[in-house]
């Protein structure tokens, strides 16, 4: 397959392209700037575009078989909490430039704080969530404004009809990680552990983006992947 990544160079979508590559897929790689793009280039066709541009979008990714939206809102946690609305907004792109290529299957790479503790309890909702974030994840309070506009995005993807699958990891994201392939999958609920842990290596998110790929079950539909 032709397979495209945005925010090829970030640690998700970097593993996502060495991931599609071993399997043997086609991978254009996709950078807001020409500076980040290797030297080394391998086998990966790099290629700049906007991802909040629908028009620029739609030439860029045409040809494609699947998209993977690997973005995040900044390269730290200051920048990416300032740039939170970089995230719908992107959703929002994406979606406009499908309208023109509906054959296009997109798959977005998102966040754990939309997931469901108890039925319609979401991570986001606990009491507490942004003010134990310094503890739980060792981001500022303030990061819970990225939270909330991954799930401001999941919410645009579902009220689409475009070909989307969205992926959001456990709690944790480990990184380094190990490529171990023995994870869990689950849909809308967070999966813990049972010594109440809740956490995914980047590896394995990207071995369990590219198994989606490549079997497709969660068209139309969010899951999540975990240990």
């Amino acid at each position: 397959m032709d397979i495209g990544v945005l925010g090829a160079t970030g640690v998700i979508g970097g593993r996502v392209v060495t991931e599609a590559l071993d399997r043997g897929h086609r991978v254009t790689a996709f950078t807001r700037s020409a500076t980040r793009i290797p030297t080394a280039r391998g086998a990966v066709r790099w290629a700049v575009t906007d991802p909040r541009d629908p028009a620029r979008l739609a030439t860029d990714v045409a040809g494609l078989d699947v998209l993977v939206n690997a973005t995040n809102a900044g390269n730290d946690v200051p920048e990416t909490i300032a740039n939170a609305d970089a995230l719908p907004a992107t959703a929002r792109a994406l979606l406009a430039a499908m309208e023109t290529i509906p054959r296009l299957r997109l798959v977005v790479i998102g966040g754990a704080g939309s997931l469901e503790v108890e039925p319609g309890r979401r991570v986001v909702d606990l009491d507490g969530f942004a003010e134990n974030l310094p503890e739980s994840l060792g981001v500022p309070a303030d990061y819970v404004r990225v939270v909330r506009a991954h799930v401001e995005a999941l919410d645009l993807y579902r009220l689409s009809d475009r070909n989307w699958t969205y992926v959001s990891p456990s709690a944790a994201l480990v990184q380094p990680g190990e490529r171990t392939r023995r994870f869990r999958l689950g849909g809308d609920q967070l999966l813990v552990r049972e010594d109440g842990t809740s956490d995914i290596s980047a590896d394995d998110l990207a071995v369990a983006v590219l198994d989606e790929i490549e079997l497709p079950r969660f068209v139309q539909r969010r899951f999540t992947v975990g240990y």
